[in-house]
């Protein structure tokens, strides 16, 4: 199975920018044989967290369709960030799209303190399966607390799908924070973060991804859109650029 991590400039607060670069961000990686593609965390309207309950949608909105065709044709799971309309109020959300089945909804359960103003946390844990492979989803800060790590392969997850907004100061905890996770609990795990403005801090880029004995594969700039790839049958890597 083949995991890319999609590394995006997101603009604040525009669906329709935001899911032409991830249609295009898409068809990059179809041509790179991805069987898994995942986005940054709100990466459909950039991490904007005053913005979020503006812009909140129902995971079934129809502007989210074009996902489940390109899932459908490429046989691929997509994974997007936005903010979701839940029970309690707007949630932090990963959408995942896969060939013939429901479109799905995992929603962050372990929020920043900065964010609980502007969010509500979600309840229900998440695993997917694709491809012969189960990945366990995680959102940002909650991808850092060990409480959420250790649930992942006690359902059996063999990949931790971490959709971040992160800025220096954060990649570089992650980048000593998932090594340890992957080797303890034999996960690949694949970190897609964003770049550029996002809220009041300056994403850094820094996607990458770790095999399931913690060893770094590959990682993306700081600054620039790209594509990151990793092949778990062969081990094969590569970073592609977005223009």
């Amino acid at each position: 199975m083949k995991l890319i991590a999609a590394q995006i400039r997101s603009v604040a607060g525009d669906y329709e920018k935001n899911i032409a670069k991830h249609i295009k961000a898409v068809h990059t990686a179809a041509g790179h044989g991805a069987n898994v593609v995942v986005f940054p965390e709100l990466s459909l309207t950039g991490y904007e967290p005053k913005l979020a309950e503006a812009l909140a949608l129902y995971p079934t909105d129809s502007c989210l369709d074009v996902f489940q065709r390109l899932s459908d044709q490429y046989g691929m799971l997509i994974a997007v960030g936005a903010p979701t309309k839940g029970l309690e109020g707007t949630e932090i959300s990963m959408i995942s799209f896969q060939p013939g089945l429901a479109r799905t909804c995992y929603s962050k359960q372990h929020l920043h303190a900065d964010e609980l103003p502007y969010f509500a946390p979600g309840s229900q844990p998440l695993v997917l399966n694709h491809a012969g492979s189960i990945l366990a989803p995680a959102i940002c800060y909650e991808s850092l607390q060990p409480i959420h790590a250790e649930e992942a392969p006690q359902s059996g997850a063999q990949v931790y799908l971490a959709s971040v907004a992160k800025s220096a100061r954060g990649v570089a905890l992650a980048n000593s924070h998932y090594p340890m996770i992957a080797k303890r609990y034999s996960m690949a795990v694949v970190m897609a973060n964003c770049v550029g403005a996002a809220d009041d801090f300056v994403a850094a880029g820094g996607s990458s991804i770790w095999n399931s004995r913690g060893e770094g594969l590959c990682s993306a700039g700081a600054d620039h859109e790209a594509l990151i790839a990793y092949d778990m049958e062969t081990g094969e890597v590569g970073v592609f650029s977005l223009v």
